[in-house]
């Protein structure tokens, strides 16, 4: 799954983008410094790891890890070429959902492209672009069903009524994701690759000074965002780019010490994959023994064959059944063979839904 990072120029996405994925990627202070956009990979936070591999005592420890895109920033007029307009908006087109990083901090030195810091309409320069390009894409769509609902009949004519309604929903300056219709209707919304459909956690980047002050939820710039995401059914998370990038560098005795002078419980961006994460309706199931302890991806509703064969092809080929115990019951027993006396390791077969934290080992046959 791949979360494509969004914002104006000098907002901050390529340093979150760096504290996120230690990738390296260049950041300056000036438009466009990012043109071809940069892809890591973070590992999503989960104590359950932890507490297995203490268990377990494993040679190799692998996380879930979360696909992050840094993609160049977006000015007034993308949709029409400007800056890097239809290369930009083709990289969104190829993430899952968007983490749209939005300037909420004041600096003198370091440049705002449109002048001034106003959250409001920075959200606002870089949806209208993204709306804009939905609508050119619908408006072909209507031209070639215009052309076909003729021979096609009345499930053409429905995908027409359909695309033209999204269109006027777009056209007043609404996002697609919030346009009303029927779950059916919305599946085939879905298959058209509009960038308005996309899941977005609105990230409100902020100074040390503010950020650290205790009141961001009372902050001006942050009730603004918040009131914008809840009209579009997105999430919020506040963070502070420059803290991160210092934490960053800490190790873990460091990091919780250097947080703990600052009045902050845990890092903004571990909160943002974890957000991320869920937003992508993804869980995570657990195998575990002495060659390794890993976390693996799936997403919400997923059962056990598929799930299986997240880790080899044949594990789902030739599912038998999975042998699962939920996470906290392992724990709680301390070991595997405890855990079976009391009767809590479950012998599920191909219709079992895999649930958030199962520990599992496949039997299979091929």
């Amino acid at each position: 799954m791949k979360l494509g990072i969004v914002g104006l120029p000098n907002v901050g996405k390529s340093t979150l983008f760096n504290v996120l994925t230690s990738a390296g990627a260049q950041s300056a202070n000036y438009a466009f410094c990012t043109i071809e956009p940069n892809v890591g990979m973070a590992a999503v936070p989960d104590e359950r790891i932890a507490a297995l591999a203490e268990l377990y005592q494993p040679a190799k420890i692998t996380p879930a890890v979360i696909e992050f895109v840094d993609i160049a920033g977006l000015v007034r007029g993308a949709a029409q070429g400007e800056g890097l307009g239809n290369k930009f908006l083709s990289n969104i087109r190829e993430v899952d959902a968007v983490i749209h990083v939005v300037r909420c901090f004041e600096d003198d030195d370091i440049i705002h492209v449109e002048g001034s810091v106003d959250p409001a309409r920075d959200i606002e320069t870089i949806t209208l672009e993204l709306i804009f390009s939905d609508m050119e894409l619908l408006e072909r769509r209507i031209e070639r069903g215009s052309k076909t609902v003729k021979v096609l009949g009345n499930t053409m004519r429905a995908e027409l009524d359909l695309a033209r309604g999204l269109y006027a929903h777009l056209e007043s300056g609404k996002v697609a994701r919030t346009y009303p219709c029927q779950p059916h209707e919305r599946e085939q919304i879905n298959t058209w690759a509009l960038l308005t459909t996309k899941p977005v956690i609105y990230v409100c980047n902020f100074s040390e000074t503010d950020y650290t002050a205790g009141n961001i939820e009372t902050h001006a710039n942050y009730q603004t965002v918040q009131a914008i995401a809840a009209a579009e059914n997105c999430a919020t998370l506040p963070v502070c780019a420059e803290i991160e990038a210092q934490v960053a560098e800490l190790d873990a005795d460091e990091r919780a010490l250097f947080l703990g002078e600052l009045g902050i419980t845990s890092g903004g961006l571990d909160l943002l994959i974890q957000r991320s994460y869920d937003l992508l309706g993804l869980i995570s199931y657990l195998t575990a023994g002495k060659p390794e302890v890993r976390a693996w991806t799936i997403t919400r509703g997923m059962k056990a064959p598929q799930a299986a064969g997240k880790i080899h092809t044949d594990f789902e080929r030739g599912f038998i059944r999975a042998e699962t115990v939920a996470f906290d019951d392992l724990m709680r027993c301390g070991n595997m063979a405890a855990a079976k006396e009391q009767g809590l390791v479950r012998s599920e077969g191909k219709e079992y839904v895999v649930q958030d934290g199962d520990v599992i080992l496949f039997r299979f046959n091929v």
